[in-house]
């Protein structure tokens, strides 16, 4: 990722910034920093979450009065309807006078594409929309509103000092038959993730194992899902989040530094991964995100 203006010094598995390219990964560093933080305060970013009403098989009435199935407070008095059928599809019908979009554009029927999709099928009105999404066999509705308070009341993010010694060129050993790894979620499901392989470092004289997993099939990286001894503390206890690129020439990057905060760190209404036993670190990891101290002021 810092090919072309970056040089290592591979020590025991873990390598460093020489010091006349440190103001260059500096850079670097913060520039990722402020794209992540303009990602996450988007008009309907993670900061807009607002909502998470689960459906029941069958019809699931939706708006914003009291007698609706499913109450959203923003939403029309009598929205329309969800109907998640037998066959397991979802589709919707919006009452006449609801003033809202599917997808743009102004009709009133269509079947719900979940989040398994690239574009899952979004109904919007005012400034709130929903979408479906699918897990553990269970359907919701992602309520996010831009005006949420946890977006307009944002009080930006904390982060530990950039630490170049914590961007780490740790071994890749490739598994040859298929791996999984299962995580735990928010909402007391368990996720089983293939794994690629596993990443191996030393840090400070102890040896290390990685396991980043496939996220969703065709990535171009992976995706790690740790714990250390800073979490609960310092930073979010649940886990933090750590892209990583493929392997290259036996070995991948695990940039500490990118570390950051899952959306269940701002927001009750998200179903994030909890980080395994098999990736709690023992040491402190301090690099990254700090735990989110904001609020709706």
């Amino acid at each position: 990722m810092f090919r072309a203006s970056l040089f290592f010094i591979a020590v025991l598995g873990v390598a460093t910034v020489q010091a006349a390219d440190a103001p260059s990964y500096t850079q670097q560093i913060e520039h990722w920093r402020a794209q992540r933080v303009e990602r996450l305060t988007a008009p309907y970013g993670w900061l807009s979450l607002v909502g998470l009403p689960w459906l029941e098989q069958g019809r699931n009435t939706i708006g914003s009065a009291k007698d609706n199935a499913i109450v959203i407070a923003s939403a029309p008095a009598h929205l329309g309807t969800v109907d998640w059928r037998k066959d397991g599809t979802v589709t919707i019908e919006l009452a006449p006078d609801a003033h809202a979009t599917i997808d743009g554009k102004h009709v009133r029927r269509a079947t719900l594409l979940d989040d398994s999709h690239d574009d899952p099928t979004t109904v919007r009105f005012g400034t709130t929309e929903f979408y479906l999404i699918a897990r553990n066999g269970k359907k919701g509705l992602r309520v996010k509103d831009s005006a949420a308070p946890t977006r307009t009341h944002f009080a930006g993010i904390d982060h530990f000092p950039i630490d170049p010694s914590l961007r780490i060129v740790a071994k890749w050993v490739p598994y040859a038959k298929p791996h999984t790894l299962q995580m735990g979620n928010e909402i007391g499901a368990v996720d089983t993730f293939p794994v690629p392989g596993k990443a191996e470092f030393t840090y400070q004289g102890h040896d290390y194992t990685l396991y980043p997993v496939i996220e969703v099939p065709g990535d171009s990286q992976y995706f790690l899902v740790f714990a250390d001894a800073t979490s609960g503390k310092e930073t979010y206890g649940a886990a933090r989040f750590l892209y990583i690129d493929k392997p290259e020439n036996g070995h991948v990057v695990i940039d500490f530094n990118k570390a950051y905060n899952p959306p269940c760190a701002f927001t009750p209404y998200a179903t994030c991964p909890l980080a395994p036993p098999e990736n709690r670190l023992g040491f402190r990891v301090t690099a990254g995100e700090k735990v989110y101290k904001g609020g709706e002021g």
